[in-house]
């Protein structure tokens, strides 16, 4: 019997009406337009408004992939969650969801994996189609980075953004090359203090000290996180593509997280790739943290830079430290 190869049947995404530019940010905290597109390649990210929250955010990101497969939400095996913004600890994310689309047949789970959740959540979600226990997996990330967002840090505010994306996985057919290929994944808990939120855990509980402070904010040393990333990106890229017997020059398309441009430029440049083949659409959204993949897909689709048969990588590292890479033959 054939073996089950595991296939994206479709992307929707979705980010809030709301637009922080670089011009409101020059109001808020000490910086310039230049100085942070220059830094980071960012000029506007989307802002959710009070009373929205991941779960509202992923939801839309889940509708607009069913519509665009034409499926009714009551299909689906599994949704999972890629987030480190949950509306609330318990219940999960993926519960809200799934009550929210009617998925009546639907389990699921959140996954806590910062910038690469998207990246493990679509490796996660391969694996269970290709078992042959589900048949339609929906893989959302979706993040409210400015709920824990000091907007009074310069360092930090003027990095990230809100915003969701979904991909569905789904069986291939029979024969076929289309599909998931193969999957790298790294954790390094060493690198666990350079980037993160340092209260509201079991660790350091909500209290009127850790509000005053500022520890439920994200906390980042920005050099380190760096380093690391331009180095792990370009690792992790090129061993995949070595185990699979291939070279950066087969790639038709690589898409990184989008945290910022001057990584993903290092990263293209070590693996001596061509722009034209790496997709970037930081400097509209900022860095949604696991929306970044799949709303940079969605734009790559569009763009025409993303087509049925083309070989495409995605990666990501991101705080814990988390390390991932994907390589798939794009179905559609």
């Amino acid at each position: 019997m054939a073996a089950i190869k595991p296939v994206i049947s479709a992307v929707g995404c979705y980010v809030p009406p709301g637009v922080l530019t670089n011009s409101d940010l020059e109001k808020m905290v000490q910086t310039n337009d230049e100085w942070i597109i220059d830094r980071t390649g960012i000029s506007e990210r989307h802002i959710a408004a009070p009373d929205v929250a991941t779960s509202d955010l992923a939801t839309c990101a889940a509708k607009a992939a069913l519509a665009s497969r034409g499926i009714d939400a009551s299909e689906l095996d599994a949704i999972l969650v890629c987030t480190v913004t949950p509306d609330m600890l318990f219940p999960s994310t993926a519960c809200l969801v799934q009550h929210n689309l009617g998925a009546s047949k639907a389990w699921g789970f959140d996954l806590v994996a910062a910038c690469s959740g998207f990246v493990y959540g679509l490796v996660t979600a391969a694996n269970f189609v290709a078992a042959g226990t589900h048949r339609k997996v929906l893989v959302i990330g979706a993040d409210t980075m400015s709920r824990i967002i000091d907007y009074q840090d310069r360092t930090t505010c003027v990095l990230f953004g809100d915003g969701a994306g979904s991909m569905l996985i789904e069986p291939g057919e029979s024969g076929s090359d289309f599909g998931f290929i193969d999957f790298i994944g790294e954790i390094d808990g060493s690198g666990g203090s350079y980037l993160k939120m340092p209260a509201g855990g079991s660790r350091m509980p909500a209290s009127e000290e850790t509000v005053a402070k500022k520890l439920h904010y994200v906390h980042q040393e920005g050099a380190q996180v760096f380093k690391y990333a331009v180095l792990k990106m370009h690792e992790v890229c090129t061993t995949l593509l070595a185990r699979n017997g291939l070279t950066a020059s087969d790639l038709d398309l690589l898409v990184p997280h989008q945290a910022n441009r001057r990584i993903i430029h290092a990263t293209a440049e070590r693996l001596g790739l061509p722009m034209e083949k790496v997709m970037v659409n930081i400097g509209k959204f900022g860095n949604t943290t696991a929306g970044t993949i799949p709303l940079a897909t969605r734009d790559a689709i569009s763009e025409g830079r993303l087509k049925k048969g083309d070989l495409v990588m995605f990666a990501a590292v991101g705080a814990g430290y988390t390390v991932g890479a994907s390589l798939w033959r794009w179905a559609f």
